[in-house]
């Protein structure tokens, strides 16, 4: 199957939406880098990067604890993305909405549940966007950043310890999440 190249992300391109919104090149190319590998597509099957996240699932789907069909889901890790996307298949046969909002998805592994704050009226619509290319999934992680006002300023500032705090959590220091970035920042070249 493999990836259509016209759904590719190009440096002229991460280039354009790091200046249109005001952040250095280098920088979002380093989250980008971080949270993907710089990929939003699966290079073999073409489908879009995802990491299933039982927890968020468990809190969004109140009748899970009953659920006795489809229990893939319920012991998801992080994994290749052929499990990710047999836990995601799984969930989602249970629950389609609940599965999409508790779904990292993209190159900027943007969380289905951040659907409204993108401008998005369903998860569904979201996600439809997401998988017409990787300049829409940088887009939209880019739209979502815009309403974090705290991460948006730590972007601009390149104040690797407050962007890896709102963009991954409080633990992101168990998996140095802040040094990554910095180190990205400093093995990518200018535009």
């Amino acid at each position: 199957m493999g990836i259509d190249t016209g759904k590719l992300l190009t440096n002229a391109q991460i280039n354009d939406l790091a200046v249109n919104n005001g952040y250095e090149y280098r920088v979002l190319k380093s989250i980008i880098q971080v949270e993907s590998g710089q990929h939003g597509f699966h290079p073999v099957t073409g489908k879009i990067i995802i990491q299933f996240e039982p927890s968020w699932f468990k809190r969004l789907y109140k009748g899970w604890a009953g659920e006795t069909r489809h229990i893939t889901w319920q012991s998801n890790k992080v994994g290749n993305q052929n499990a990710e996307w047999k836990a995601f298949n799984s969930a989602f046969a249970v629950n389609a909405d609940a599965a999409m909002k508790s779904t990292s998805i993209g190159m900027m592994q943007l969380m289905g549940f951040h659907y409204a704050e993108t401008g998005f009226k369903k998860v569904g619509d979201m996600w439809d966007f997401a998988k017409e290319s990787e300049y829409n999934q940088v887009l939209l992680a880019i739209k979502w950043i815009k309403t974090v006002r705290s991460l948006d300023l730590a972007i601009k500032n390149k104040d690797w310890q407050k962007i890896a705090y709102y963009y991954n959590g409080a633990n992101y220091r168990s998996f140095r999440y802040d040094t990554r970035l910095f180190s990205a920042y400093r093995l990518t070249g200018d535009y």
